[in-house]
């Protein structure tokens, strides 16, 4: 990993961005630009123009991963964020995807890296570091982590891991940093049974879930209702949106929104009901379409009729 970057603090502009959310949704809209192009100023205006969204999550642009980028890049970012008035939810960082040090090897651990990002445990200090000074320069204070790549027994690790994450929650809240753990389905964390586990076993009130009914059923669980009840409503702090469909032989793959096996419809109300009332972003993976701009496409839509349908749109 190359040195330490150095970023000096935003500028402060006149004229700020219009209050979000805008008053089509319940939830504030939000879309991972990667999903969209790596070109980050094309993703912007899709976002914004579009698809009418107040917010984006940033993790991959210009191939780059998000807490890769130079002053430079930083910089050109501030200046296309406020060119196209959107906000940043949080920067969805690798933060904590690697191996727990002793244990054996994950089989999930990935042979090449994911979004531009290989950083070994050795490395996540400076892996949240990094993160806390480009959120800061973009004006977010929320940053994505994960539950270390998935074992078959991580029962001998799991006190030691509540710890560091216990750890790293208390050190971000110095810094106002709030830390989103994502249900991931190749982590330790993947389902909603394993995240109220974790949120229980780390109590910091800056140590928040990122809700993945995605990944959730990736893992086999119903993610809606069966994972979601399992929840501390009151600390889910952002939500991915992608839907999945089962194979007959038990695997799964990725679908458009409304295309797949979960109930997005009960899942939206529940959320309403619940007074949620935060980010939600799109998390298109599903690449069915002619690129992966129009995937993002086809799945928005399937999602802005999900949100009609549960009266939150």
């Amino acid at each position: 990993m190359a040195g330490r970057l150095r970023f000096r603090s935003p500028r402060v502009e006149t004229g700020k961005p219009p209050f979000f959310p805008r008053p089509n949704s319940r939830f504030k809209l939000s879309i991972i630009t990667d999903e969209i192009s790596q070109d980050l100023g094309h993703a912007l205006e899709i976002a914004s123009k579009e698809f009418g969204m107040g917010f984006v999550e940033l993790r991959s642009l210009w191939n780059k991963n998000i807490i890769n980028l130079d002053q430079k890049e930083i910089a050109e970012a501030q200046g296309l964020l406020r060119k196209y008035s959107l906000q940043v939810t949080d920067i969805a960082s690798p933060l904590f995807k690697t191996d727990w040090p002793g244990a054996p090897r994950s089989k999930y651990s990935p042979a090449t890296p994911q979004f531009g990002a290989d950083y070994p445990y050795e490395k996540q200090p400076e892996v949240l570091e990094r993160a806390v000074a480009i959120g800061k320069a973009l004006g977010t204070n929320r940053i994505r982590c994960f539950d270390f790549w998935r074992l078959d027994d991580p029962a001998p690790y799991r006190s030691a891991m509540n710890d560091l994450l216990r750890k790293s929650a208390e050190d971000a809240n110095k810094k106002g940093i709030i830390l989103l753990l994502e249900n991931e389905s190749a982590c330790n964390t993947a389902t909603g049974a394993e995240a109220a586990r974790t949120l229980s076993a780390v109590e910091s009130p800056n140590f928040l879930l990122n809700w993945d009914p995605g990944n959730a059923a990736y893992r086999g669980e119903i993610a809606f209702p069966d994972g979601f009840q399992k929840l501390p409503k009151e600390r889910i702090g952002h939500m991915h949106c992608k839907d999945a469909v089962r194979n007959a032989d038990g695997t799964y793959e990725w679908a458009a929104m409304g295309r797949g096996i979960i109930d997005y419809i009960g899942q939206f109300r529940a959320l309403v009901q619940a007074g949620y009332r935060g980010t939600m972003s799109l998390e298109t993976h599903w690449k069915g379409g002619d690129s992966i701009e129009e995937s993002s496409r086809q799945s928005f839509a399937g999602m802005k009729e999900l949100l009609r349908k549960a009266g939150a749109f």
